[in-house]
Protein backbone atom coordinates (compact mmCIF):
# COMPACT_ATOMS: atom_id res chain seq x y z
CA UNK A 1 0.00 0.00 0.00
CA UNK A 2 2.81 2.39 0.83
CA UNK A 3 4.37 1.77 -2.60
CA UNK A 4 1.02 2.41 -4.39
CA UNK A 5 0.53 5.62 -2.36
CA UNK A 6 4.07 6.67 -3.29
CA UNK A 7 3.38 6.11 -7.02
CA UNK A 8 0.14 8.08 -6.78
CA UNK A 9 1.97 10.96 -5.09
CA UNK A 10 4.61 11.03 -7.82
CA UNK A 11 1.89 10.85 -10.50
CA UNK A 12 -0.07 13.74 -8.94
CA UNK A 13 3.12 15.77 -8.55
CA UNK A 14 4.02 15.29 -12.23
CA UNK A 15 0.51 16.31 -13.31
CA UNK A 16 0.67 19.45 -11.11
CA UNK A 17 4.06 20.39 -12.51
CA UNK A 18 2.77 19.95 -16.06
CA UNK A 19 -0.30 22.09 -15.33
CA UNK A 20 1.85 24.84 -13.83
CA UNK A 21 4.23 24.63 -16.80
CA UNK A 22 1.35 24.98 -19.27
CA UNK A 23 -0.13 27.93 -17.38
CA UNK A 24 3.19 29.70 -17.09
CA UNK A 25 4.02 28.98 -20.71
CA UNK A 26 0.66 30.28 -21.90
CA UNK A 27 0.97 33.40 -19.77
CA UNK A 28 4.49 33.93 -21.08
CA UNK A 29 3.28 33.65 -24.65
CA UNK A 30 0.44 36.07 -23.97
CA UNK A 31 2.88 38.57 -22.57
CA UNK A 32 5.47 38.21 -25.31
CA UNK A 33 6.02 41.81 -26.47
CA UNK A 34 7.12 40.56 -29.89
CA UNK A 35 4.01 38.48 -30.55
CA UNK A 36 2.89 40.73 -33.41
CA UNK A 37 1.67 39.81 -36.87
CA UNK A 38 3.55 42.62 -38.61
CA UNK A 39 6.79 42.37 -36.63
CA UNK A 40 9.68 43.88 -38.62
CA UNK A 41 7.52 44.30 -41.73
CA UNK A 42 9.03 46.58 -44.36
CA UNK A 43 7.23 49.12 -46.54
CA UNK A 44 7.47 46.80 -49.56
CA UNK A 45 6.14 43.81 -47.60
CA UNK A 46 3.11 45.81 -46.48
CA UNK A 47 2.49 47.02 -50.02
CA UNK A 48 2.70 43.45 -51.29
CA UNK A 49 0.14 42.41 -48.69
CA UNK A 50 -2.19 45.24 -49.68
CA UNK A 51 -1.87 44.32 -53.34
CA UNK A 52 -2.48 40.60 -52.74
CA UNK A 53 -5.44 41.20 -50.43
CA UNK A 54 -3.70 39.47 -47.52
CA UNK A 55 -4.74 42.32 -45.24
CA UNK A 56 -6.15 45.82 -45.55
CA UNK A 57 -4.75 49.18 -44.52
CA UNK A 58 -7.42 49.22 -41.82
CA UNK A 59 -6.22 45.82 -40.54
CA UNK A 60 -2.65 47.07 -40.32
CA UNK A 61 -3.62 50.33 -38.65
CA UNK A 62 -5.75 48.57 -36.04
CA UNK A 63 -2.91 46.14 -35.33
CA UNK A 64 -0.41 48.92 -34.73
CA UNK A 65 -2.86 50.86 -32.53
CA UNK A 66 -3.47 47.71 -30.49
CA UNK A 67 0.28 47.18 -30.15
CA UNK A 68 0.78 50.78 -29.02
CA UNK A 69 -1.83 50.22 -26.30
CA UNK A 70 -0.17 46.93 -25.30
CA UNK A 71 3.50 47.89 -25.43
CA UNK A 72 3.69 51.65 -25.00
CA UNK A 73 0.94 52.52 -22.54
CA UNK A 74 0.98 49.13 -20.79
CA UNK A 75 3.47 46.23 -20.86
CA UNK A 76 6.98 47.69 -20.66
CA UNK A 77 5.46 51.23 -20.65
CA UNK A 78 7.91 52.62 -23.18
CA UNK A 79 6.37 56.12 -23.16
CA UNK A 80 7.23 56.56 -26.84
CA UNK A 81 3.96 58.36 -27.57
CA UNK A 82 2.43 61.56 -26.28
CA UNK A 83 -0.69 61.43 -28.49
CA UNK A 84 -2.32 58.73 -30.60
CA UNK A 85 -4.23 59.98 -33.63
CA UNK A 86 -7.98 59.55 -32.95
CA UNK A 87 -8.68 59.72 -36.71
CA UNK A 88 -6.24 56.98 -37.75
CA UNK A 89 -8.87 54.31 -38.45
CA UNK A 90 -11.06 56.72 -40.41
CA UNK A 91 -8.05 57.71 -42.55
CA UNK A 92 -7.15 54.03 -43.08
CA UNK A 93 -10.63 53.19 -44.33
CA UNK A 94 -10.53 56.09 -46.76
CA UNK A 95 -7.16 54.92 -48.11
CA UNK A 96 -8.53 51.38 -48.44
CA UNK A 97 -11.35 52.77 -50.58
CA UNK A 98 -8.80 54.48 -52.80
CA UNK A 99 -6.90 51.21 -53.24
CA UNK A 100 -10.13 49.43 -54.16
CA UNK A 101 -10.59 52.03 -56.89
CA UNK A 102 -7.08 51.44 -58.24
CA UNK A 103 -5.48 54.53 -56.73
CA UNK A 104 -2.20 54.04 -54.88
CA UNK A 105 -0.72 57.44 -54.14
CA UNK A 106 2.88 56.34 -53.57
CA UNK A 107 4.90 53.56 -51.90
CA UNK A 108 3.86 55.15 -48.57
CA UNK A 109 0.14 54.60 -49.24
CA UNK A 110 -1.31 53.16 -46.02
CA UNK A 111 2.05 53.02 -44.21
CA UNK A 112 1.93 53.90 -40.46
CA UNK A 113 4.17 56.87 -39.60
CA UNK A 114 4.84 58.64 -36.30
CA UNK A 115 5.79 62.31 -35.95
CA UNK A 116 8.05 63.80 -33.31
CA UNK A 117 5.87 66.07 -31.22
CA UNK A 118 7.56 69.27 -32.26
CA UNK A 119 6.06 68.96 -35.76
CA UNK A 120 2.77 70.81 -36.27
CA UNK A 121 -0.49 68.95 -36.88
CA UNK A 122 -3.84 70.70 -37.09
CA UNK A 123 -5.78 67.78 -35.60
CA UNK A 124 -3.53 66.95 -32.62
CA UNK A 125 -1.63 69.12 -30.13
CA UNK A 126 1.99 70.00 -30.87
CA UNK A 127 3.77 70.35 -27.56
CA UNK A 128 7.56 69.85 -27.71
CA UNK A 129 6.82 67.71 -24.64
CA UNK A 130 6.11 70.83 -22.58
CA UNK A 131 3.13 71.22 -20.29
CA UNK A 132 3.02 74.84 -21.40
CA UNK A 133 1.81 73.66 -24.83
CA UNK A 134 -0.32 70.74 -23.61
CA UNK A 135 -3.44 71.77 -25.52
CA UNK A 136 -1.81 73.81 -28.27
CA UNK A 137 -3.23 72.90 -31.68
CA UNK A 138 -1.53 74.83 -34.51
CA UNK A 139 -3.62 76.43 -37.26
CA UNK A 140 -2.26 74.11 -39.96
CA UNK A 141 -0.09 71.06 -40.60
CA UNK A 142 3.65 71.43 -41.07
CA UNK A 143 4.70 71.35 -44.72
CA UNK A 144 6.28 67.92 -44.37
CA UNK A 145 3.08 66.55 -42.81
CA UNK A 146 1.16 67.71 -45.87
CA UNK A 147 3.72 65.89 -48.03
CA UNK A 148 3.30 62.66 -46.05
CA UNK A 149 -0.48 62.86 -46.24
CA UNK A 150 -0.30 63.56 -49.96
CA UNK A 151 1.79 60.38 -50.29
CA UNK A 152 -0.91 58.41 -48.45
CA UNK A 153 0.91 57.82 -45.18
CA UNK A 154 -1.14 57.36 -42.01
CA UNK A 155 -0.04 59.54 -39.10
CA UNK A 156 -0.47 57.20 -36.12
CA UNK A 157 0.38 59.83 -33.53
CA UNK A 158 2.94 62.15 -31.97
CA UNK A 159 6.11 60.81 -30.38
CA UNK A 160 7.58 61.75 -27.03
CA UNK A 161 10.89 63.61 -27.09
CA UNK A 162 13.50 65.21 -24.91
CA UNK A 163 11.53 68.30 -23.94
CA UNK A 164 12.13 71.33 -26.19
CA UNK A 165 14.36 69.01 -28.25
CA UNK A 166 16.78 68.79 -25.31
CA UNK A 167 17.68 72.48 -25.36
CA UNK A 168 16.04 73.62 -22.16
CA UNK A 169 18.54 73.19 -19.35
CA UNK A 170 21.44 71.45 -17.66
CA UNK A 171 21.61 67.83 -16.41
CA UNK A 172 18.64 66.77 -18.52
CA UNK A 173 17.75 63.15 -19.20
CA UNK A 174 17.22 62.39 -22.88
CA UNK A 175 13.73 61.11 -23.62
CA UNK A 176 12.08 62.89 -20.68
CA UNK A 177 9.37 65.46 -21.08
CA UNK A 178 6.91 67.01 -18.67
CA UNK A 179 4.02 65.66 -20.74
CA UNK A 180 5.31 62.28 -21.86
CA UNK A 181 7.47 61.16 -18.95
CA UNK A 182 10.63 59.13 -19.54
CA UNK A 183 10.95 57.17 -22.78
CA UNK A 184 12.66 53.80 -22.30
CA UNK A 185 15.12 51.94 -24.49
CA UNK A 186 13.33 48.78 -25.74
CA UNK A 187 16.51 46.69 -25.69
CA UNK A 188 17.18 47.23 -22.00
CA UNK A 189 14.45 49.18 -20.25
CA UNK A 190 16.59 50.94 -17.66
CA UNK A 191 18.87 52.27 -20.41
CA UNK A 192 18.41 55.63 -22.08
CA UNK A 193 17.00 55.98 -25.64
CA UNK A 194 19.14 59.06 -26.38
CA UNK A 195 17.46 62.08 -27.93
CA UNK A 196 15.93 64.30 -28.68
CA UNK A 197 13.93 62.20 -31.17
CA UNK A 198 13.66 59.52 -28.50
CA UNK A 199 10.04 58.45 -28.98
CA UNK A 200 10.42 58.43 -32.77
CA UNK A 201 13.35 56.00 -32.57
CA UNK A 202 11.76 53.78 -29.92
CA UNK A 203 8.46 53.61 -31.83
CA UNK A 204 10.27 52.34 -34.94
CA UNK A 205 12.59 49.97 -33.08
CA UNK A 206 9.80 48.45 -30.96
CA UNK A 207 7.57 47.94 -34.03
CA UNK A 208 4.97 50.48 -32.92
CA UNK A 209 5.08 51.95 -36.43
CA UNK A 210 6.95 51.42 -39.70
CA UNK A 211 8.46 54.88 -40.13
CA UNK A 212 8.99 57.94 -37.99
CA UNK A 213 10.06 61.52 -38.51
CA UNK A 214 12.64 62.98 -36.17
CA UNK A 215 14.37 66.33 -36.08
CA UNK A 216 18.00 67.16 -35.45
CA UNK A 217 19.97 70.22 -34.49
CA UNK A 218 22.96 68.20 -33.31
CA UNK A 219 22.62 64.45 -32.87
CA UNK A 220 18.87 64.26 -32.30
CA UNK A 221 18.20 61.90 -35.23
CA UNK A 222 21.42 59.91 -35.37
CA UNK A 223 21.95 59.35 -31.63
CA UNK A 224 18.49 57.86 -30.84
CA UNK A 225 18.65 55.85 -34.06
CA UNK A 226 22.02 54.42 -32.99
CA UNK A 227 20.90 53.74 -29.41
CA UNK A 228 17.74 51.95 -30.54
CA UNK A 229 19.20 49.88 -33.37
CA UNK A 230 17.62 51.59 -36.40
CA UNK A 231 18.54 53.70 -39.43
CA UNK A 232 18.38 57.49 -39.28
CA UNK A 233 18.93 59.96 -42.12
CA UNK A 234 19.90 63.51 -41.13
CA UNK A 235 19.82 65.28 -44.52
CA UNK A 236 21.53 68.43 -45.70
CA UNK A 237 19.78 71.44 -44.18
CA UNK A 238 17.35 72.58 -46.86
CA UNK A 239 16.51 69.21 -48.37
CA UNK A 240 13.40 68.93 -46.15
CA UNK A 241 11.19 71.87 -45.15
CA UNK A 242 11.29 73.06 -41.53
CA UNK A 243 8.19 75.29 -41.64
CA UNK A 244 5.73 74.23 -38.96
CA UNK A 245 8.43 72.68 -36.78
CA UNK A 246 9.21 74.15 -33.36
CA UNK A 247 12.75 75.47 -33.93
CA UNK A 248 16.09 75.67 -32.19
CA UNK A 249 18.46 76.81 -34.92
CA UNK A 250 17.66 78.17 -38.38
CA UNK A 251 21.19 77.21 -39.42
CA UNK A 252 21.31 73.62 -38.14
CA UNK A 253 17.73 72.33 -37.76
CA UNK A 254 16.39 69.65 -40.10
CA UNK A 255 13.81 66.89 -40.06
CA UNK A 256 14.64 63.40 -41.30
CA UNK A 257 13.27 59.86 -41.67
CA UNK A 258 13.88 57.02 -39.21
CA UNK A 259 13.28 53.38 -40.13
CA UNK A 260 14.42 49.81 -39.57
CA UNK A 261 16.19 49.68 -42.95
CA UNK A 262 17.96 52.04 -45.30
CA UNK A 263 15.45 51.25 -48.05
CA UNK A 264 12.45 52.22 -45.91
CA UNK A 265 14.16 55.42 -44.76
CA UNK A 266 14.88 56.33 -48.40
CA UNK A 267 11.28 55.65 -49.46
CA UNK A 268 10.21 58.07 -46.76
CA UNK A 269 12.83 60.61 -47.80
CA UNK A 270 11.42 60.59 -51.34
CA UNK A 271 8.15 62.02 -50.04
CA UNK A 272 9.74 64.90 -48.15
CA UNK A 273 11.97 66.84 -50.56
CA UNK A 274 9.56 69.33 -52.15
CA UNK A 275 10.41 73.04 -52.23
CA UNK A 276 8.59 75.10 -49.62
CA UNK A 277 8.12 78.86 -50.21
CA UNK A 278 7.96 79.31 -46.42
CA UNK A 279 11.43 77.83 -45.91
CA UNK A 280 13.99 79.63 -48.05
CA UNK A 281 16.60 76.97 -47.26
CA UNK A 282 14.66 74.73 -49.66
CA UNK A 283 14.96 77.40 -52.37
CA UNK A 284 18.77 77.68 -52.40
CA UNK A 285 20.32 77.93 -55.88
CA UNK A 286 22.89 75.24 -55.08
CA UNK A 287 20.28 72.79 -53.72
CA UNK A 288 20.65 69.31 -55.20
CA UNK A 289 17.62 67.04 -54.97
CA UNK A 290 16.86 63.74 -56.70
CA UNK A 291 13.35 62.71 -57.61
CA UNK A 292 13.95 59.12 -56.51
CA UNK A 293 16.71 58.21 -54.06
CA UNK A 294 15.98 54.48 -54.32
CA UNK A 295 18.05 54.34 -57.53
CA UNK A 296 21.13 54.72 -55.30
CA UNK A 297 20.36 51.56 -53.29
CA UNK A 298 23.31 49.62 -54.69
CA UNK A 299 24.80 46.61 -52.91
CA UNK A 300 28.08 47.26 -54.75
CA UNK A 301 28.29 50.94 -53.89
CA UNK A 302 31.33 50.51 -51.62
CA UNK A 303 33.51 49.20 -54.45
CA UNK A 304 36.19 51.73 -55.33
CA UNK A 305 35.11 54.26 -52.69
CA UNK A 306 37.69 56.20 -50.65
CA UNK A 307 36.38 56.57 -47.13
CA UNK A 308 37.94 58.56 -44.33
CA UNK A 309 37.85 56.94 -40.88
CA UNK A 310 37.68 59.70 -38.27
CA UNK A 311 39.88 58.30 -35.51
CA UNK A 312 39.24 61.13 -33.01
CA UNK A 313 37.00 58.83 -30.94
CA UNK A 314 39.34 55.85 -30.98
CA UNK A 315 40.51 54.70 -27.55
CA UNK A 316 37.53 56.07 -25.61
CA UNK A 317 35.60 52.78 -25.57
CA UNK A 318 37.48 49.66 -26.62
CA UNK A 319 34.26 47.70 -27.19
CA UNK A 320 33.11 50.25 -29.76
CA UNK A 321 36.62 50.22 -31.27
CA UNK A 322 36.28 46.47 -31.86
CA UNK A 323 32.97 46.95 -33.65
CA UNK A 324 34.57 49.61 -35.85
CA UNK A 325 37.45 47.30 -36.69
CA UNK A 326 34.97 44.65 -37.83
CA UNK A 327 32.98 47.21 -39.85
CA UNK A 328 36.12 48.52 -41.55
CA UNK A 329 37.25 45.01 -42.42
CA UNK A 330 33.85 44.38 -44.04
CA UNK A 331 33.99 47.59 -46.04
CA UNK A 332 37.46 46.71 -47.28
CA UNK A 333 36.16 43.29 -48.30
CA UNK A 334 33.48 45.08 -50.31
CA UNK A 335 36.11 47.07 -52.20
CA UNK A 336 36.44 50.31 -50.24
CA UNK A 337 39.74 51.97 -49.38
CA UNK A 338 39.83 53.24 -45.79
CA UNK A 339 42.03 56.24 -44.94
CA UNK A 340 42.55 57.17 -41.30
CA UNK A 341 42.01 60.90 -40.64
CA UNK A 342 41.84 63.07 -37.55
CA UNK A 343 39.32 65.70 -36.46
CA UNK A 344 37.18 67.22 -39.22
CA UNK A 345 36.35 70.61 -37.70
CA UNK A 346 38.34 73.50 -36.30
CA UNK A 347 38.84 73.91 -32.56
CA UNK A 348 36.24 76.24 -31.08
CA UNK A 349 33.55 75.39 -33.65
CA UNK A 350 31.39 73.75 -31.00
CA UNK A 351 31.43 76.83 -28.75
CA UNK A 352 30.48 79.04 -31.69
CA UNK A 353 27.66 76.67 -32.60
CA UNK A 354 26.28 76.90 -29.06
CA UNK A 355 26.18 80.69 -29.27
CA UNK A 356 24.49 80.57 -32.69
CA UNK A 357 21.89 78.21 -31.28
CA UNK A 358 21.09 80.55 -28.38
CA UNK A 359 20.58 83.56 -30.64
CA UNK A 360 18.50 81.63 -33.17
CA UNK A 361 16.51 79.87 -30.44
CA UNK A 362 15.20 83.13 -29.02
CA UNK A 363 14.28 84.44 -32.46
CA UNK A 364 12.76 81.15 -33.62
CA UNK A 365 10.69 80.41 -30.51
CA UNK A 366 9.18 83.88 -30.41
CA UNK A 367 8.22 83.61 -34.09
CA UNK A 368 6.74 80.16 -33.50
CA UNK A 369 4.61 81.35 -30.59
CA UNK A 370 3.40 84.25 -32.75
CA UNK A 371 2.39 81.78 -35.49
CA UNK A 372 -0.07 80.16 -33.10
CA UNK A 373 -2.18 83.33 -33.08
CA UNK A 374 -4.40 84.52 -30.27
CA UNK A 375 -4.91 80.96 -28.94
CA UNK A 376 -1.21 80.54 -28.07
CA UNK A 377 -0.88 79.17 -24.50
CA UNK A 378 2.37 81.13 -24.12
CA UNK A 379 3.24 84.05 -26.38
CA UNK A 380 6.95 84.57 -25.81
CA UNK A 381 10.11 82.95 -24.53
CA UNK A 382 9.76 85.08 -21.42
CA UNK A 383 6.27 83.72 -20.74
CA UNK A 384 7.52 80.16 -21.21
CA UNK A 385 10.24 80.68 -18.62
CA UNK A 386 7.68 82.06 -16.15
CA UNK A 387 5.32 79.13 -16.80
CA UNK A 388 8.08 76.63 -16.01
CA UNK A 389 8.98 78.41 -12.77
CA UNK A 390 5.43 77.96 -11.48
CA UNK A 391 4.83 74.41 -12.71
CA UNK A 392 5.30 71.53 -10.23
CA UNK A 393 6.44 68.99 -12.88
CA UNK A 394 8.59 70.97 -15.33
CA UNK A 395 11.31 71.86 -12.83
CA UNK A 396 11.30 68.53 -10.96
CA UNK A 397 14.46 67.07 -12.52
CA UNK A 398 16.44 69.83 -14.22
CA UNK A 399 16.60 73.58 -14.82
CA UNK A 400 15.91 75.88 -17.80
CA UNK A 401 19.33 77.48 -18.06
CA UNK A 402 19.43 77.42 -21.88
CA UNK A 403 16.07 79.17 -22.17
CA UNK A 404 17.31 81.84 -19.78
CA UNK A 405 20.59 82.24 -21.67
CA UNK A 406 18.69 82.58 -24.95
CA UNK A 407 16.44 85.27 -23.45
CA UNK A 408 19.50 87.39 -22.68
CA UNK A 409 20.67 87.42 -26.32
CA UNK A 410 20.22 90.30 -28.76
CA UNK A 411 18.50 89.96 -32.15
CA UNK A 412 20.01 88.40 -35.26
CA UNK A 413 21.57 91.68 -36.36
CA UNK A 414 23.98 91.43 -33.45
CA UNK A 415 27.64 91.59 -34.44
CA UNK A 416 28.43 88.87 -31.90
CA UNK A 417 25.89 86.54 -33.52
CA UNK A 418 27.04 87.22 -37.08
CA UNK A 419 30.67 86.70 -36.10
CA UNK A 420 29.90 83.39 -34.34
CA UNK A 421 27.86 82.22 -37.33
CA UNK A 422 30.61 83.01 -39.83
CA UNK A 423 33.31 81.30 -37.76
CA UNK A 424 31.12 78.24 -37.15
CA UNK A 425 30.44 77.81 -40.87
CA UNK A 426 34.11 78.25 -41.75
CA UNK A 427 35.23 75.88 -39.00
CA UNK A 428 32.79 73.13 -39.95
CA UNK A 429 32.77 73.48 -43.75
CA UNK A 430 35.70 75.15 -45.56
CA UNK A 431 38.15 74.33 -42.78
CA UNK A 432 36.29 71.21 -41.68
CA UNK A 433 34.54 68.49 -43.68
CA UNK A 434 35.20 70.01 -47.11
CA UNK A 435 38.88 70.50 -46.28
CA UNK A 436 39.31 66.89 -45.11
CA UNK A 437 37.49 65.45 -48.10
CA UNK A 438 39.53 67.53 -50.55
CA UNK A 439 42.81 66.74 -48.83
CA UNK A 440 42.29 62.97 -48.89
CA UNK A 441 40.07 62.81 -52.01
CA UNK A 442 37.24 61.16 -50.06
CA UNK A 443 33.76 60.01 -51.03
CA UNK A 444 32.55 59.88 -47.41
CA UNK A 445 33.69 59.88 -43.79
CA UNK A 446 32.84 57.26 -41.16
CA UNK A 447 32.84 57.25 -37.38
CA UNK A 448 31.04 55.32 -34.66
CA UNK A 449 27.78 57.18 -34.02
CA UNK A 450 28.29 56.90 -30.27
CA UNK A 451 28.74 54.56 -27.33
CA UNK A 452 26.18 52.12 -25.89
CA UNK A 453 23.17 53.58 -24.09
CA UNK A 454 23.79 54.65 -20.49
CA UNK A 455 21.44 54.02 -17.57
CA UNK A 456 18.75 56.66 -17.31
CA UNK A 457 19.54 58.96 -14.38
CA UNK A 458 17.30 61.84 -13.34
CA UNK A 459 19.80 63.02 -10.74
CA UNK A 460 22.96 63.36 -12.81
CA UNK A 461 21.44 63.55 -16.30
CA UNK A 462 22.86 61.99 -19.46
CA UNK A 463 26.17 60.13 -19.26
CA UNK A 464 27.23 59.35 -22.83
CA UNK A 465 30.98 59.01 -23.51
CA UNK A 466 30.92 60.56 -26.98
CA UNK A 467 28.84 61.17 -30.07
CA UNK A 468 30.14 61.91 -33.56
CA UNK A 469 27.24 64.03 -34.84
CA UNK A 470 28.73 67.52 -34.41
CA UNK A 471 30.84 67.96 -37.59
CA UNK A 472 27.95 67.21 -39.95
CA UNK A 473 25.36 68.94 -37.76
CA UNK A 474 27.29 72.20 -37.47
CA UNK A 475 28.08 72.20 -41.18
CA UNK A 476 24.46 71.45 -42.05
CA UNK A 477 25.69 68.42 -44.03
CA UNK A 478 24.10 64.95 -44.40
CA UNK A 479 24.68 62.09 -41.98
CA UNK A 480 23.29 58.54 -42.05
CA UNK A 481 23.56 56.11 -39.15
CA UNK A 482 23.12 52.35 -39.62
CA UNK A 483 23.25 49.54 -37.01
CA UNK A 484 26.84 48.30 -36.68
CA UNK A 485 26.68 45.78 -33.85
CA UNK A 486 25.98 45.23 -30.18
CA UNK A 487 27.82 45.63 -26.91
CA UNK A 488 26.15 42.91 -24.86
CA UNK A 489 22.45 43.66 -25.54
CA UNK A 490 22.86 47.32 -26.55
CA UNK A 491 23.00 48.53 -30.17
CA UNK A 492 25.79 50.70 -31.59
CA UNK A 493 25.58 52.52 -34.92
CA UNK A 494 28.07 53.63 -37.56
CA UNK A 495 27.74 57.06 -39.19
CA UNK A 496 28.38 57.91 -42.84
CA UNK A 497 28.65 61.63 -43.56
CA UNK A 498 30.09 63.93 -46.19
CA UNK A 499 29.64 67.05 -48.31
CA UNK A 500 26.47 69.06 -48.73
CA UNK A 501 23.85 67.38 -50.95
CA UNK A 502 25.76 64.08 -51.06
CA UNK A 503 22.77 62.03 -49.89
CA UNK A 504 22.98 59.96 -53.09
CA UNK A 505 26.54 58.80 -52.36
CA UNK A 506 25.91 58.22 -48.66
CA UNK A 507 22.72 56.24 -49.29
CA UNK A 508 24.59 53.89 -51.62
CA UNK A 509 27.44 53.35 -49.17
CA UNK A 510 25.14 52.92 -46.15
CA UNK A 511 22.91 50.48 -48.04
CA UNK A 512 25.85 48.39 -49.27
CA UNK A 513 27.18 48.12 -45.71
CA UNK A 514 23.76 47.33 -44.25
CA UNK A 515 23.00 44.62 -46.80
CA UNK A 516 26.37 42.95 -46.26
CA UNK A 517 26.04 42.90 -42.46
CA UNK A 518 22.34 42.93 -41.48
CA UNK A 519 23.08 43.16 -37.78
CA UNK A 520 19.76 44.59 -36.55
CA UNK A 521 17.81 42.37 -34.21
CA UNK A 522 14.44 42.81 -32.56
CA UNK A 523 14.51 44.42 -29.09
CA UNK A 524 14.14 42.00 -26.18
CA UNK A 525 12.62 44.45 -23.64
CA UNK A 526 15.01 43.29 -20.90
CA UNK A 527 14.42 44.74 -17.44
CA UNK A 528 18.14 45.33 -17.02
CA UNK A 529 21.40 44.17 -18.57
CA UNK A 530 22.96 42.54 -15.52
CA UNK A 531 23.96 38.95 -16.35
Amino acid sequence: MKRIYSYRLVYVTIICVLIVFIIVNNNSNNKDPNDFRFLEYTVSELQEGFDNGDFSITDVTKAYLKRIAKIDAAGPELHAFITVNPNAIFIAKRLDDELMNGNKRSPLHGIPVVLKDNIDTDDMPTTAGSRALENSIPPEDAFLVKQLEKAGAIILGKANLSEWANFRGELSSSGWSGLGGQTKNPYVLDRNPCGSSSGSAVAVSANLCVLAIGTETNGSIVCPSHANGIVGIKPTVGLISRSGIIPISWTQDTAGPMARSVEDAVLCLNALTAEDPEDTKTLQENRVVHQDYTVFLDKNALAGKRIGYQTSYKGINYKVDKLMETAIAEMKRLGAEIIEIGAVREDGTGDRSFQVMLYEYKDGLNKYFASLGTQAPVRSLEELIEFNKNDPVEMEFYDQRYLEMALEKEDLNSEAYLNALLKMIMGSRENGIDFAMDKYDLDAIIAPTGTPAWKTDHINGDAFQFGSSSPAAQAGYPNITVPMGYVDELPVGISFFGRAWSEDVLIGIAYAYEQATKVRRVPAFLLNDIK
